[in-house]
This record gives structure tokens, C-alpha cells and sequence, in this order.
């Protein structure tokens, strides 16, 4: 796909999945260009969604998501050079970034979330995923993906064990009002007793 022309955005903003389409009849080069564009997600986090998309399906791919693959390539084309910068911004301060869907895939019904994370203005961080279980309302899924982050941070704060000491508090920031109230008010407890959320980061 060396001759083709670049795009703006690794997939489609009005990408829907279905299983209607016909397999593929060889997995194999699907398998092989999707295994090489993980690999590329280290240093180029704005593919890591779109990455994340294309990978659950290495097992059993379709023509629609070859397709998926073929519009990875051409913004690749388009945006070479691009990579993450590490500078000293004079502070350490660790911030967080969370983002949600709700059941953005429709044949599981299940919401992917997305995070970064900053430790002195620098991206050290980031993942998509696929939550474990299906999110009643849009708020539950920001919930369980803002519980997650708030392990990862909690994690991060032992980065004073190797000289890199936060003396101010942990920032994370949420897009959704509902959210933040009701992680900051614990009259809401009652409510979000049925919420499962995923801290696998604490032992």
C-alpha cells in the first residue's frame, strides 16, 4: 500500500461492527500485519484504539475487519515522524485522563476505555481496553473505567521509591458530571454497590 493516498484518522468515525460480512479465506497476512502495528503502538499511542479494535479479531478475522487494517496504513503513511517526546518540564507532578464508551461494540453490547497517563508532563502510560462486563448506563462504564485508572495512579505514586518524588496531589480528569459526583460523595455508595470494577493493579 506504498502508492496509496494518506488519511486524516485510523478509522472511521462511523465505523459500526457486524458479523455479516464473509471470513477471510487465509487468516495468515491478517495475523502478520496486525502482530507487526502492536509492536508499533509503543511508540505511537494514537493508533493504540484503533490497534486495540483490530487485535480481538486475530483468531477469526473478516473481510470488514481487513478493511479495519487497510485504513491504519494510509494514516500511518501520512503522519511519519510522529512520536513521544520526553522532555524535563522542571515538575513531576502525575496526571491522569480517562475516556468511555458505552457499548461501543455492537454484537457484545460492551464499552472499551481508554487512559493516559503523565508523570512531569510526559506520556508514560496509555491503554485501551474492552471492559469485562456489559455497563447498564453510560455512567457506570466511566465509573468502572475511573476506578481502574485510580489503581493505575496509586501505582504510580511508588515511583518516589525510584527518586522521583510527587509532592502534589494526583490529578485524574473525567468528562462525565454523574461520574464525579458520585465519587466524591458517598451518600452515592448505595447506588454503585452493583457496579464490578477491575483494580488489578493492587495487591
Amino acid at each position: 500500500m506504498l502508492h496509496t493516498k494518506p488519511i486524516a484518522n485510523p478509522l472511521d468515525n462511523k465505523l459500526t461492527m457486524d458479523s455479516l460480512s464473509e471470513p477471510l479465506a487465509s487468516y495468515t497476512h491478517y495475523q502478520k500485519i496486525v502482530g507487526k502495528l502492536i509492536y508499533f503502538t509503543i511508540t505511537r499511542s494514537d493508533i493504540t484504539f484503533a490497534i486495540n479494535l483490530v487485535r480481538r479479531y486475530m483468531h477469526a478475522p473478516i473481510v470488514q475487519h481487513l478493511g479495519m487494517v487497510k485504513c491504519i496504513l494510509p494514516y500511518l503513511k501520512g503522519t511519519i515522524g510522529r512520536d513521544i517526546v520526553m522532555t524535563c518540564n522542571g515538575h513531576n507532578n502525575i496526571l491522569g485522563y480517562i475516556d468511555s464508551d458505552w457499548v461501543g461494540n455492537s454484537l457484545d453490547h460492551r464499552s472499551t476505555i481508554s487512559y493516559c497517563m503523565f508523570v512531569g508532563g510526559n506520556l508514560v502510560s496509555r491503554k485501551s481496553k474492552k471492559q469485562s462486563v456489559v455497563a447498564r448506563l453510560s455512567a457506570e462504564a466511566e465509573y468502572c473505567a475511573m476506578a481502574s485508572v485510580s489503581c493505575e495512579l496509586i501505582w504510580f505514586k511508588h515511583l518516589a521509591d525510584f527518586g522521583f518524588p510527587s509532592v502534589t496531589p494526583m490529578i485524574l480528569f473525567c468528562d462525565n458530571q454523574v461520574v464525579m459526583h458520585i465519587a466524591s460523595n458517598l451518600v452515592f455508595h448505595e447506588h454503585t454497590k452493583h457496579i464490578k470494577v477491575d483494580c488489578h493493579y493492587i495487591h
